[in-house]
């Protein structure tokens, strides 16, 4: 890994749900801008709008019939919603964690920008400070599994369960003689 790869504010800022701008001041140690809670709420659902716009090519009535659907409200305040227009209540803000799919809750949603940006980039210095010295953990954080349950629940025996978890860690465990031990 490289910083720019790292520290990249366009990637920041979109799994974040921060301007661009907002996240380069932050990455060179300034401040966040003034804003209350209400416009924070506000901005980064209009931001994780226009994402999943710009993802799923859709126009915005779209997305204002699915997060009506989900919230379970009428699609004139639910495009007010997905505008930034209007606030949604604590139900509906808990609803749209589960819509959009983001990571920390409600808090992703009301965090100030610079707790938003650590809580993306503090999983990455952990991993650089301290790198996984488990391999199957490492594996499964290689391909973005956030957990698993490695107990037999009658799906796969005993042996079979073995099997898999020595095929992985042969194949991400170095061999005796390996230079490179």
């Amino acid at each position: 890994m490289n910083r720019s790869e790292i520290l990249d504010p366009r990637e920041l800022g979109a799994r974040t749900a921060l301007p661009e701008s907002t996240v380069r001041r932050l990455l060179k140690g300034g401040t966040p801008p003034v804003e209350t809670v209400n416009e924070r709420v506000c901005a980064r659902i209009k931001a994780l709008g226009d994402a999943y716009l710009a993802r799923n090519g859709g126009r915005m009535s779209d997305l204002a019939a699915a997060v009506s659907a989900h919230l379970e409200i009428s699609e004139v305040w639910a495009r007010a919603v997905c505008d930034g227009r209007k606030i949604p209540n604590v139900t509906h803000l808990h609803r749209l964690v589960q819509f959009f799919h983001v990571d920390g809750g409600e808090s992703f949603f009301t965090a100030p920008a610079d707790e938003a940006l650590n809580r993306v980039l503090l999983p990455t210095l952990r991993q650089l400070e301290q790198p996984q010295q488990d391999p199957v953990s490492a594996l499964l954080d290689r391909y973005g599994v956030k957990g698993a349950d490695l107990r037999a629940h009658g799906s796969v025996s005993r042996v079979q369960l073995e099997r898999i978890l020595e095929g992985v860690l042969r194949s991400v465990a170095p061999e005796e003689g390996d230079p490179q031990q």
